[in-house]
């Protein structure tokens, strides 16, 4: 009986892993660059057909004889020739894709149509420019672009800055520099599904937060890294607890959250003051840069906290949350008047 001359290599020989390794990461790239291939390909033809139909618009047919039923047609015809994909809403935004880029050189090919299809549903060009430049620098998939707008972002941090830095959010997305860009007001909670009329406790806030970590991390902003939730500190004979605490990547600093479910009382900027003052003695290391404290509640009096927090050298925020997507409208509005201010 012939001896079997196969032997199984051993998992730990270096040469074969490393053999493994490179033809998994081939084909891992080859999969990265097909996909991109696809994405380009497709981006550039619902480019090509937002130009024939605009040439074609612009030849005079569509106004003098067919006018709206132009897209119907298309649409019908389209989708009876070539299948799914050819619908009087794509049809649209094909076509509102080449008037917002004329050339078609200047596409992102980072952003996949479907980011496109959000992204043209914008009311203004600020609006649009602000969520295209931050999609393209933070690498948004299409459901965080999709949920950032529903929660009005461009709209909250346009209302926080000056005339000029709405230009500047528009034009190169929010940056984040110094501790007050991580600031918003108000946060956006309505992922937690705690409904905004029942009673609940900071720990159900909590719980809900951590549950939801990857979105309470979009509504955050970049950054962010979560540390952990109930980090206690001992105090002398005393042990306190700060809710939440995160590490931000970017302003290499530890970012404390304390979350109330009612209004932000001036004791509870004390405390979050004793909670900076221990974590820049005790936790901090030396090329950490100073901590930052958020007081998260539900709601605030602006006169008391600035009283309260008159004399703070440390970093520290009072802020409000809600548990339910803002009113577009009534942002919408708010800015309005502040673009209206620039024009004056």
């Amino acid at each position: 009986m012939e001896e079997n001359s196969r032997q199984t290599i051993p998992a730990d020989n270096v040469q074969y892993q490393q053999l493994l390794t490179d033809i998994s990461d081939l084909w891992n790239q080859a999969k990265e660059k097909a996909v991109c291939a696809i994405n380009t390909e497709l981006l550039d033809a619902n480019w090509q057909t937002g130009k024939y139909i605009v040439e074609y618009e612009q030849g005079g047919n569509a106004r003098a004889e067919y006018g709206k039923q132009l897209l119907i047609n298309l649409a019908r015809d389209l989708t009876a020739r070539n299948g799914k994909g050819f619908n009087r809403s794509n049809l649209t935004y094909m076509r509102k894709l080449y008037l917002t880029f004329p050339k078609c050189g200047t596409l992102s090919h980072i952003l996949s149509w479907s980011h496109y299809y959000e992204l043209l549903k914008c009311d203004n060009d600020l609006e649009f420019r602000f969520y295209y430049n931050q999609c393209i620098k933070e690498k948004w998939k299409v459901r965080e672009l999709k949920r950032q707008m529903k929660s009005c972002l461009f709209q909250r941090l346009a209302l926080s800055t000056d005339k000029k830095g709405v230009l500047a959010l528009a034009n190169e997305g929010h940056k984040v520099i110094t501790p007050q860009d991580i600031i918003r007001d108000p946060f956006v909670l309505e992922f937690t599904g705690l409904p905004k009329q029942k009673r609940y406790k900071e720990s159900e806030l909590e719980e809900a937060l951590k549950a939801n970590m990857e979105k309470f991390l979009l509504e955050l902003g970049k950054g962010f890294a979560f540390v952990g939730r109930q980090y206690t500190m001992q105090i002398g004979s005393r042990q306190f607890k700060v809710d939440l605490v995160f590490y931000h990547c970017i302003l290499k600093c530890y970012v404390l959250i304390d979350l109330k479910c009612a209004e932000i009382k001036h004791g509870d900027i004390g405390q979050m003051n004793l909670y900076l003052n221990y974590f820049k003695t005790e936790v901090c290391q030396p090329d950490d840069n100073p901590p930052i404290g958020i007081v998260l509640g539900a709601r605030k009096d602006e006169l008391l906290m600035e009283y309260a927090m008159q004399g703070i050298t440390n970093q520290l925020f009072a802020a409000r949350y809600q548990l339910y997507l803002p009113k577009r409208e009534e942002l919408q509005l708010q800015l309005d008047i502040i673009l209206e201010q620039m024009q004056d």
